[in-house]
């Protein structure tokens, strides 16, 4: 994955002790490096230590800044001492990167408080805050008023930062491929493409038809054709699934990898069932599980807003996501349930090896439908043990914004003995999230993502793209 890069301002303020500029940008410096971020930032020679006071200077690093906008994901502003209030807002407002901001604070010693070492940051960072606001420029705060570079606080609201960031750059000019109309008995994946748009987040659609068109051109002995082919059975252990069932697999994965590449879309969301069975003879599961595992998140029943979250975490963790649904209390326990899909969950997200290791299989659920012959093509097992962030966007179409909530847990290695792709989870307070679910209206699809990016995830989607979010546990 990319790596994150910052632009860095450092803040000062003439009559307070301008050496600590120095020290503080070196402290900050090493800490990014050893976190492997990048930095764009003014150097020494600029201005003195590198960092921002004046209006000249202001102008010197929005400069800097615009010629780098390729490259900035985020703006860190670090204060040694008080920082000048008005050149980190003018800095900021010039360069109009509109990217997320993290405002951090050092340390005072309280055994070194004399007019050569005293820092006063606690203090300068509520004007620099105050300033922001004026200026409408949003911003994210430390866990801890002021911080050291090296606290294990700071590290972590870095990497916390990180997420933010992750999250805001994937989700602006989102594109993502809806194929085929949604499941008729599924009203709950509804959702507006109006407000998606708003927030920059474009859908492309694509009826099956006219993908099964392309489908049926293509012959078995096609090149582009046999590489897919190796390409799944590579992917996943298939010894159990027909040649023709593959071949369709393989065919079918040719055509949306050219309808992606085509429309250039990020993501998809696609018609699972049942005309895919009924008439086409398999499950697009196998080649969904592969786009995910990719970070190229695919949601089963065209469910777009699972998308959404999907490749939200998928980017900011740089690990693949899945979509599941809340499914099963586990027996008496409040705080634990059962995640499961059919499944197209992508192979990472799965134990390795033993039992519960992936592989490909048919789809159970419907099979009795409309025949086991037509379900090939599901990626079966169980999903590892570990810390978990989950994540619900929808769109609430009649007060016209996007709501969401996100919070973390963990996926236990309980005994469970099922089919499909399944997990059990222990989420603190379990019964009032799913109080919440239920009273607001959400979808019984949930994307989780193997990884504690709640925190970062949350105030990307409310503070830098206005989303409304309930971040489950905070507070409980």
């Amino acid at each position: 994955m990319q790596k994150t890069t910052l632009g860095i301002v450092v803040g000062n303020r003439g009559f307070f002790p301008a050496h600590l500029c120095d020290s503080g940008r070196k402290q900050i410096l090493q800490t990014l490096e050893n976190a492997g971020i990048g930095t764009v930032l003014l150097d020494t020679n600029e201005t003195k230590f590198g960092a921002i006071e004046t209006m000249d200077d202001a102008q010197k690093c929005a400069g800097l800044f615009k010629r780098n906008v390729d490259k900035i994901d985020g703006i860190l502003v670090t204060l040694p001492n008080f920082g000048d209030e008005r050149g980190v807002a003018n800095a900021l407002r010039q360069a109009d990167l509109r990217v997320p901001v993290l405002v951090h604070a050092f340390n005072d010693d309280s055994k070194a408080m004399t007019i050569a070492n005293r820092r006063d940051s606690f203090c300068g960072k509520m004007s620099v805050c105050n300033n922001l606001r004026q200026y409408k420029i949003p911003f994210t705060l430390t866990r801890l008023h002021t911080s050291a570079p090296d606290d294990k606080s700071f590290l972590q609201d870095l990497q916390d930062f990180v997420a933010t960031c992750r999250t805001v750059k994937a989700l602006k000019n989102l594109r993502i491929g809806a194929l085929g109309a949604r499941p008729a008995a599924f009203n709950t994946v509804r959702y507006s493409e109006k407000l998606l748009e708003h927030s920059g987040i474009s859908v492309e659609t694509l009826d099956l038809f006219e993908l099964f068109g392309w489908v049926n051109k293509m012959k078995d002995s096609d090149a582009a054709v046999d590489a897919k082919l190796k390409d799944i059975q590579g992917y996943i252990t298939a010894k159990a699934i027909p040649l023709v069932a593959l071949l369709k697999m393989a065919k079918f994965g040719v055509a949306v990898d050219k309808w992606m590449k085509e429309a250039k879309l990020n993501a998809t969301a696609i018609q699972c069932w049942t005309a895919m069975e009924v008439f086409f003879g398999v499950v697009p599961c196998t080649l969904m599980s592969m786009m995910s595992n990719m970070l190229m998140s695919s949601a089963c029943e065209v469910d777009i807003m699972g998308t959404v979250a999907m490749y939200a975490m998928a980017q900011a963790s740089g690990k693949p996501s899945a979509l599941v649904d809340w499914n099963n209390n586990y027996g008496e326990d409040p705080d634990k349930g059962v995640v499961f899909h059919c499944s197209n969950l992508p192979k990472d997200i799965f134990v390795e090896q033993g039992e519960g290791a992936p592989v490909m299989d048919y789809q159970e659920i419907i099979a009795g439908t409309v025949g086991k012959e037509n379900t090939y093509g599901t990626v079966v097992g169980r999903v590892k043990g570990g810390g978990f962030t989950y994540l619900r966007c929808s769109t609430d179409d009649l007060a016209g914004k996007i709501v969401a909530y996100v919070g973390e847990g963990e996926l236990t290695n309980d005994p469970l003995k099922t089919f499909g792709g399944f997990g059990v989870v222990k989420i603190p307070n379990f019964q009032k999230l799913l109080r919440y679910i239920c009273e607001n209206g959400f979808e019984h699809h949930v994307a989780i993502n193997p990884s504690r990016i709640g925190t970062g995830v949350k105030e990307a989607l409310s503070k830098y793209l206005g989303w409304e979010i309930y971040h489950h546990g905070v507070g409980i």
